[in-house]
């Protein structure tokens, strides 16, 4: 059967002709980007290339494909990962019920014509040589990687937290990264209608394989520093004093500094600094009380909650091992080499400067 040959549609929505102006786009989306990250985007959008977003669970990289989005006029479509994930969800699937209800409103007429065909070898090629139309466009049920190739306005497709699926599912979006197109067995190849933006996030749960990389820009997205982490909360939360948003900050980086089972991300540090603006009742610091009370917005694990407790009041001194001033070394997937077969990105002199959002992965 012929592919389904579809028309490429003029792109409708802002293009970013420079990293100024998709930092700019990004800030008016209430999303704060570092130069690093604004100029990856950008050549990922103007290459047509897609963006793996690479690092820890809450620094803004799920948050980035909406800003993005958002910042661009185009529709987001999300793809989210999960262990099990098959093509039935991520590409598409047959809608049977349609389909059976189909063949049955041709049933009486069928019945009708072939009423002269007294062989039942000769009834079953004329049946066989007719299309009844049961595998077209429109007993498809669309999933979001399908969706975004038939999408007729541009789209920014955000495939959230793919490590957490098995490697066999990463073959099923070779196709969509480097071709922008899907084939379907009894129809034929769909060719994008309007090019997605595509975002990839992975938290470093396990190593992507080199075939998806090759096909992406990579950026390794980490926390960011105390004062870009203070322009974020006064962004999100223009309600909270700027002294205490510096101290429920500070309050967060000695938390990361812990060997904890969950760090606190961007969105909690926020929620924290509003609740600390509401339980504030001077100037001097976060008190041991109302740091006690923060503690249940950034910590979510009783172990974490314990070891704090033990830290920062001085209990337990902090392990010696890792990184600089006893800070615990995370290692994590992409802490190690570049593969050599990936476009990687990462901020100068040994720090990522992670561009951060208001929620998120």
């Amino acid at each position: 059967m012929t592919a389904a040959a579809l028309p490429t549609l003029p792109d409708r929505a802002r293009a970013f002709t420079s990293a100024a102006l998709v930092r700019q786009g990004l800030r008016d989306a209430d999303y704060i980007a570092d130069d690093d990250l604004a100029a990856v985007v950008h050549l990922a959008t103007a290459l047509d290339r897609p963006l793996l977003l690479e690092g820890p669970a809450g620094v803004g990289k799920t948050e980035l494909a909406k800003a993005l989005a958002q910042a661009s006029g185009r529709r987001l479509i999300r793809l989210q990962c999960y262990e099990g994930l098959d093509d039935n969800r991520a590409l598409y699937e047959w809608d049977y019920a349609k389909q059976l209800l189909h063949v049955q409103m041709l049933r009486d007429r069928i019945t009708a014509v072939a009423a002269d065909i007294s062989d039942i070898d000769d009834a079953s090629r004329y049946l066989a040589d007719r299309d009844f139309g049961l595998y077209t466009e429109a007993f498809l049920s669309v999933r979001p990687l399908l969706e975004s190739v038939l999408s007729d306005e541009p789209v920014v497709l955000l495939i959230d937290e793919v490590d957490r699926t098995e490697e066999s599912m990463e073959a099923l979006l070779l196709e969509v990264l480097a071709e922008k197109q899907v084939t379907i067995p009894e129809i034929g190849t769909f060719t994008a209608r309007s090019i997605p933006w595509v975002v990839l996030t992975s938290n470093d749960t396990r190593e992507l394989s080199a075939a998806l990389k090759r096909r992406c820009l990579h950026f390794h997205l980490g926390f960011p520093s105390p004062e870009r982490e203070r322009e974020i909360v006064a962004a999100r939360a223009p309600e909270v004093a700027a002294d205490v948003a510096a101290d429920v900050v500070d309050l967060a980086r000695q938390l990361r500094e812990l060997p904890l089972r969950k760090s606190p991300s961007i969105s909690e540090v926020i929620d924290a600094a509003r609740a600390a603006m509401l339980l504030q009742d001077s100037t001097t610091g976060i008190s041991k009380q109302t740091r006690s009370i923060l503690l249940a917005a950034l910590l979510k694990y009783t172990s974490d909650r314990n070891l704090a407790d033990n830290r920062l009041d001085g209990a337990t001194p902090a392990p010696k091992h890792g990184g600089e001033e006893g800070r615990p070394e995370h290692v994590t997937v992409a802490s190690r080499p570049a593969n050599t077969t990936t476009t990687a990105f990462r901020g100068h002199g040994g720090r990522d400067h992670g561009g951060i959002g208001k929620r998120g992965r």
